[in-house]
């Protein structure tokens, strides 16, 4: 690994301007530029690793936290090359890859929780990670689990930390209401306690620098935009110091969490497209997001990024772009049933889970989200809109005709 300094990206620089992002995608974890052969590196596959001799098999043994060949479970080259690349990233020094975004999700919190802990959750949190919570930490491990409103700051979390909090779990923007979080503040409060930060940053990517804003694990879903073609399961999380390394390492090895090697390498040539991928998905959103603040039919648009939305001024402070998924909170006189025939009526939206990929998708989230520590009220049944890599002219054309059906009319 390089050095923690030569691992960091700039952050604050201005959406669209980050040349230093762009040529890092472009040449990290992959042969030099003035070497003889392929420019991308190969995929290695292999589970048994052979050795010259016994002591050089002890050897291997004592490197389970090094990139080092011991074991296909330990990694490989394939492995290797990404791990660096997503490390840099985000600013970190080390990374370990999982199997899929909610491995990477539950890796973290086993990793430094125990029978007898107690975990603050944010009441926006991922879905399923909400149901590994319950039925997992606190149904089977004895962990107790708080969920907490993301809108907190830390005058409001300190009442809620206990003598036995161990994890402080943040996720921000949430899972389909995009509420940002004081994620500064909340570390500084956290941290103060000696209590481990954990923040799913999906949707930051290398927007969001977590490690600058006291973040101690950085998760993410590389099924998202790393590999942006909707064709990979896979996750991350990346430490910034060897105490978090060493817990994140051996939690993901004991559980036996691998990744393919083939989903590596995708991703890897995901990432190089990455940074051109980013910046027109982030503007075609914002213009897409404009399009629906602008329309009659619309309550309010859950974009953070966009003037007057929810969590703009904490974007605004801590981000340097977006990505292009957000919701829209239609007003109530258009019920449910409508909202369903007007996403039915789209012709270029897929209907589906995951986002981040090169299509356009929409997704109805009203009657599939849970609230326990406040209830939910937005006002409307909301959709949840990802923006692809098709022309966003068609993409409002689309939208517009498919309007329609709010209304009761054909689309």
């Amino acid at each position: 690994m390089k050095d923690k300094d030569s691992q960091q990206v700039s952050a604050g620089a201005e959406p669209g301007a980050d040349d230093r992002f762009a040529t890092r995608l472009s040449h990290l974890g992959r042969p030099g530029t003035r070497v003889h052969g392929f420019v991308n590196p190969p995929l290695h596959r292999g589970s048994t690793v052979l050795v010259p001799s016994p002591e050089a098999r002890r050897e291997a043994a004592r490197h389970k936290f090094d990139q080092y060949l011991v074991y296909g479970l330990y990694g490989n080259a394939t492995h290797h090359a990404l791990e660096n690349l997503l490390a840099d990233i985000e600013g970190g020094s080390r990374c370990q890859i999982v199997s899929s975004g909610l491995a990477a999700n539950c890796t973290g919190l086993l990793a430094y929780l125990r029978h007898g802990d107690h975990c603050l959750v944010p009441d926006s949190v991922y879905g399923p990670v909400r149901a590994f919570c319950d039925r997992v930490l606190v149904e089977r491990n004895g962990v107790a689990v708080s969920y907490y409103r993301p809108e907190i700051g830390a005058a409001e979390l300190a009442p809620l930390l206990r003598p036995n909090t161990r994890v402080l779990y943040l996720e921000s923007p949430g899972s389909h209401t995009f509420e940002v979080q004081d994620v500064p503040a909340l570390a500084a409060a956290a941290r103060a306690r000696g209590i481990k930060v954990l923040m799913d940053n999906t949707w930051g990517l290398h927007f969001f620098q977590p490690f600058r804003h006291g973040v101690d694990v950085s998760i993410q879903a590389l099924t998202k935009y790393a590999g942006g073609h909707a064709d990979v399961l896979l996750g991350s999380l990346v430490t910034n110091s060897e105490e978090d390394w060493h817990a994140v390492r051996e939690t993901a090895l004991l559980h036996g969490q691998y990744a393919s090697p083939d989903d590596c390498w995708l991703t890897l040539r995901g990432l190089r497209t990455l940074n051109v991928r980013l910046q027109h998905q982030m503007a075609a959103g914002l213009e897409a997001a404009r399009w629906f603040a602008a329309r009659p039919e619309v309550l309010q648009v859950l974009h953070p990024a966009l003037p007057g939305a929810p969590g703009h001024a904490l974007w605004q402070r801590d981000f340097s772009g977006a990505c292009s998924l957000f919701g829209v909170v239609f007003r109530p006189e258009f019920t449910p049933a409508r909202v369903d025939d007007m996403v039915g009526a789209l012709r270029l939206f897929g209907i589906g889970a995951s986002w981040g990929g090169f299509e356009s998708l929409a997704l109805p989230t009203y009657g599939s989200v849970t609230r326990t520590a406040a209830p939910l009220a937005l006002g409307g049944p909301a959709v949840r809109f990802h923006i692809g890599l098709e022309d966003v002219a068609d993409l409002i054309a689309d939208l517009e005709q498919a309007f329609a059906a709010l209304h009761g009319g054909p689309a």
